[in-house]
Formats: C-alpha cells, sequence, structure tokens
C-alpha cells in the first residue's frame, strides 16, 4: 500500500467529508455527514429524527410559511483575536447555540453545524404553531375525509397542548366549495401551507389557486373566473395535509384504515407511474400515485388515476360464452378452450393470425409467442395506441408495454404486422383470429371484415362489439387483478400485482394462454406452468435484458432493462430545479 493511501485510509469520515462534497453537521448529539446545500429538514431525515411540518414538500419550493419545522442552531463561537480554536475530543469545534429557533425546512447546513430537534426551545415553540393552527381550525374531525392520514390531527397530539386557550368564535371560512369537476374544498379546514398553489404552478403549470383577504381571514381560492379543471388536479389533495381539499370520486366512501394497499404500477399509457390501489372487499376504492424518481416523482395524471371504475362496471364479462346460434351461452372454462382449440386445429398456420396487445404483461407476450409457434403462424400484431405527450407526465404512447413486446418478441415494431393481417382478413387468407384484449374496430376491422373470418375466439374484459363478434369469449383479467411485468417507454422493468381478485369466473391472461396452448398440444394441464414466477424463469432464459431476472428480483421500484433513448419530461424539469437549488427532491 502506497503512503498516500495508507493516509487516506488513516482519515476519519469528518476529515474525507470535503473531498466528498459533504459536511459535518451535529444532530440531537450526533455528528453526520451530508451533502453540502442540503436543506437541514432533509440532513434531519438522514439522521432519522422527524421534523415537524406542513408547508415544506421536497418536490415543491420551500415558503417556510407554516412555522412548524422550528430547529435550534447552533455553530462554533469565533475565538477572540490571537486565540486558537479549541476542538473536543472527537475532533470537532464546540458548539454555541442560539437563543432562538430557525426553520429547517428552508436554511441549509453548513460545516461544524449543530441542530436540535427536541429540547424545551423546540417544543414550546411547535406547541405554540400548533396553538395558533388550531385557532380556527372547525372541530368535525369524525366527518372528515382526511381522518386516518390527517398530519393537523397527529401533530395536534404529539405537540400540542392538549387542550384550548381560545374563547372567542372561530372565524367561519367558504365550506363545500366547488373549485372544479374532481376536487372539493372545505376552506375553514385549510391551514395556508400553500403546498397545493406551489404544485399547480411549478409542478401542473397551471397558476389556478391563490390566496385572497388577509390575516385569520385569508382564503384559498381560484382565479377569477377560472376552475381546478388540470388533468394533475387531484395531486393537490394527495399533498394537502389537511381536509381542505377533498377528491369528489373519493369523498365520503370509504375509511382509510378499512383500506389494504397494494404497491403497482399504472397502465394508461407507456410512462408506467407507480402507484398504490386502494382496496376492500375485492372492491378497488381509489389510486393513488406513489413515489419513483425515475419514473413519475410523486405525481399521476387524474386521468389514469380515475380509470378503474370499468373493473367492476355492469359491462364486465365474468364468464366464458360459445355462440349458439345468434347468441351466446355460457359454459365451462374446460369446454370453452377445448372448443377454441379445436376449432383452430382445422385450419393451416398461414391461415391464423393474433392480434395481441401491448397492453398484456411480458409475460403474456411470451405465451402468445409460445402459441404462435405452436400454431405454425408468424402472423402476430400488437395494436398501435398513440397520442399526443402533455409534456409532463402523459406518453405518446398510450400503451404501457410496447418496449416490452419488442424486446420479448425480439422486434422493432411489434405493431408492424397489423396492416397485413387487416389485408389478410380482407382477402380471405386468414380465416382464423385469437383477439387478446383488444377491440377490433378500433384496430381498423369493420363488420364487413369479420363477416369473411371463419373463426373468432377472443380473451375481453368488457362486452361489446367485438366479443358480440366471436365465437368464443374468454373473461380475462384487469390489470388490477393480474401479476407480471411490464417495460416503460425508458427501458425500466416494472413489476404489475394483483390488487383484486378477478371478478366471477374470469381467469388471468397468462392462465387461458397456457390453457389454450396446451389444449392445441393435446396435453394435460398439469404439464403447464402452475405460477407467473415460472412463466417469468423461462422468460428470463429466452429475453437477453431479462437474464439473471425474477419477479421478485425487479422490486418495488423497477429496474433499468434497455436504453431507449425516451425522456420524461416532468423528470427533467425536475432535475434542472433541482440543480437550481429550487426543490429538494
Amino acid at each position: 500500500m502506497s503512503d498516500q493511501a495508507a493516509t487516506a485510509e488513516a482519515k476519519l469520515p469528518k476529515d474525507l467529508a470535503a473531498e466528498k462534497g459533504l459536511v459535518n453537521v451535529q444532530i440531537d448529539g450526533v455528528w453526520l455527514q451530508v451533502p453540502r446545500g442540503m436543506r437541514m429538514i432533509e440532513a434531519c431525515k438522514l439522521a432519522k429524527q422527524e421534523v415537524p411540518h406542513y408547508c415544506y414538500h421536497p418536490k415543491l419550493s420551500a415558503p417556510g410559511n407554516c412555522r412548524m419545522c422550528l430547529v435550534q442552531m447552533g455553530m462554533p463561537p469565533r475565538p477572540a483575536p490571537g486565540q486558537d480554536p479549541t476542538y473536543d475530543a472527537e475532533g470537532y469545534l464546540p458548539i454555541g447555540w442560539m437563543p432562538r429557533p430557525v426553520i429547517a425546512c428552508a436554511n441549509t447546513v453548513t460545516e461544524n453545524m449543530g441542530i436540535r430537534t427536541t429540547g424545551e426551545l423546540v417544543e414550546k415553540c411547535r406547541e405554540g404553531v400548533m396553538e395558533f393552527l388550531l385557532i380556527n381550525h372547525p372541530l368535525d374531525c369524525p366527518i372528515c375525509d382526511q381522518a386516518g392520514e390527517c398530519r393537523l390531527q397527529e401533530f395536534s397530539v404529539e405537540h400540542g397542548r392538549g387542550e384550548s386557550r381560545f374563547v372567542d368564535m372561530k372565524v367561519k371560512k367558504p365550506k363545500n366549495v366547488d373549485i372544479g369537476p374532481r376536487v372539493r374544498l372545505d376552506d375553514e379546514r385549510c391551514i395556508m401551507c400553500s403546498r397545493c398553489i406551489r404544485f399547480m404552478d411549478e409542478v401542473a403549470d397551471d397558476a389556478v389557486l391563490g390566496f385572497t383577504q388577509r390575516g385569520t381571514h385569508t382564503t384559498l381560492t381560484v382565479h377569477p373566473g377560472r376552475k381546478l379543471d388540470s388533468n394533475y388536479s387531484l395531486n393537490t389533495v394527495d399533498i394537502c395535509p389537511v381536509g381542505a381539499l377533498t377528491s369528489n370520486d373519493f369523498r365520503f366512501q370509504m375509511r382509510v384504515w378499512f383500506l389494504k394497499e397494494t404497491k403497482t404500477i399504472d397502465v394508461n399509457c407507456g410512462t408506467g407511474a407507480n402507484i398504490v390501489i386502494w382496496t376492500r372487499s375485492n372492491k378497488i376504492h381509489r389510486i393513488t400515485p406513489r413515489q419513483n424518481d425515475d419514473v413519475n416523482s410523486t405525481w399521476m395524471p387524474d386521468s389514469h388515476r380515475l380509470n378503474f371504475h370499468y373493473i367492476d362496471s355492469d359491462a364486465r364479462l365474468t364468464e366464458p360464452m360459445i355462440r349458439a346460434g345468434a347468441k351466446h351461452q355460457t359454459n365451462s372454462w374446460f369446454h370453452s378452450i377445448q372448443t377454441a382449440a379445436d376449432a383452430l386445429k382445422k385450419f393451416q398456420g398461414g391461415e391464423i393470425a393474433i392480434i395481441a396487445s401491448a397492453r398484456m404483461t411480458n409475460e403474456e407476450l411470451f405465451l402468445v409467442r409460445n402459441l404462435a409457434s405452436e400454431l405454425g403462424t408468424g402472423q402476430y400484431t400488437t395494436v398501435p395506441r398513440t397520442g399526443e405527450s402533455d409534456g409532463i407526465l402523459i406518453s405518446e404512447d398510450r400503451n404501457p408495454n410496447t418496449t416490452g413486446a419488442k424486446l420479448v418478441w425480439q422486434t422493432p415494431d411489434p405493431h408492424g404486422g397489423l396492416f397485413a393481417i387487416r389485408e389478410g382478413v380482407r382477402s380471405g387468407s386468414i380465416k382464423a383470429l385469437i383477439v387478446l384484449g383488444e377491440d377490433l374496430f378500433e384496430a381498423g376491422f369493420t363488420k364487413d371484415d369479420l363477416a369473411k373470418v371463419s373463426f373468432i375466439v377472443s380473451t375481453q374484459l368488457i362486452a361489446g362489439p367485438t366479443a358480440e363478434a366471436c365465437d368464443v369469449v374468454l373473461p380475462g383479467a384487469a390489470f388490477a387483478e393480474k401479476r407480471g411485468s411490464m417495460v416503460n417507454v425508458t427501458g425500466r422493468l416494472q413489476r404489475l400485482n394483483r390488487a383484486v381478485e378477478p371478478l366471477g369466473d374470469a381467469k388471468d391472461d397468462w392462465e387461458i394462454l397456457r390453457d389454450l396452448t396446451l389444449a392445441i398440444q393435446g396435453t394435460n394441464l398439469a404439464n403447464g406452468p402452475a405460477m407467473i414466477e415460472n412463466v417469468f424463469k423461462s422468460m428470463a432464459e429466452a429475453v437477453t435484458e431479462f437474464n439473471g431476472l425474477t419477479l421478485s428480483k425487479i422490486g418495488d421500484l423497477g429496474l433499468p432493462v434497455t436504453e431507449t433513448g425516451v425522456k420524461i419530461p416532468l423528470l427533467e424539469n425536475e432535475r434542472a430545479r433541482k440543480a437550481a437549488g429550487l426543490i429538494n427532491g
């Protein structure tokens, strides 16, 4: 070992801090090294010391207006002229504590700084702030939708006085105000943290909210002639620390402590925002965004989070059906699968085409490829679904798994075969269609086209024209009812988790594909993969990008498996704001 290396190894972490861009900070008596310029509140998080707060959010600017995050700060005293600094036994300069508190959300750490998150000064300040916040706050916790996840309720217990000294009438403010199509305002609960205002200005780029009036009469409102109608408006409900802003869709529907939380991903576009599905008794009650700084930060569009009511709608298909004359009749799974297999075996491989979906998981697409191989057809495709990017989180690719289809099928264009299949149907060369979760009419087919096809078997969620045109209809599972994986537009492999069980007698799509393939082979169903993990294992062996992975190894936040060159606009904007020191997150 060289002398230089030995010297570096002998240095203590405090001595190496500056070389790594860190500073030495004492938090509640413990020294640690944190990044230079970090906000004090984030440094306390690293030290696992809670600093209560309302207005601060790591993804937004820090206005410092709630004052709940007050801490005591200290710095080494300046030595007298001619006097050398003195160090303690650990080599740190002793800290002189300031007699007044500072806000932790807007101040940054510096070398040899001390922070106290407890003590008489800090606790008295928090108690005073809580008392002021509660002066005009209504005592309506039992009927408030925020109960169970209310920061005001939690902090009043932890840091409040326990009794009120206020004897005058509370100031009355607007209640149950319709400020937008999806959000309701109870202004009397607002604590003026301004999170919603800053989100709409800085993230949604629609500065429609603001404060009016002054002092205890300050009121949150929308600008004259405007509505809170942004497609990101429900994110203000997520970040509201009290019950001032509530979702019209979830309002008075269910207490949150009754709900089960399932971490999964959104499937409404190629971004694949990370989400939490909240369920009870096999019913979805709401969807909220989940933090993933490589995908969606902590936000998601309203249109995506609200697109789940179809899952338990009256139009949902829940039993297999076989056409009998002009109508469909329900039948058993075994008979339905066998009927489809027997019919398909009557056609030559070139007479069969598969219209799959880029909304399917990687595992399902892998089984589609196996099914096509078993049938001897090379005619299989997905349906393109595109739109304009909103410049925030909604991708141009409205399919969630186009990238996965490219990898699993090993093709640069999984949609490329659709035109040839349509032409084959019209010319009569394609006599049988297997349709997997897609609407044939949305894919460009007409009733006249489908009348030329001898046999159609389809997996469908919702009753509609495509299901009506099929000879065998097999009820599949919605995204919240299945497990598997997808790859988003940036090349990140992510995991889809089951939040509810399939309705009625519906089955997971990978199981349907497995059973249909085995029935065509004439093989016993017991010979197929028993679990989705088995399918992933076979796929990982066949697809280079997935080599060595398992479903469990993907983790809650996913893994990058390929480079697509696609960037998510919101993340690019967030990184620029972070580099400029405007936000911490």
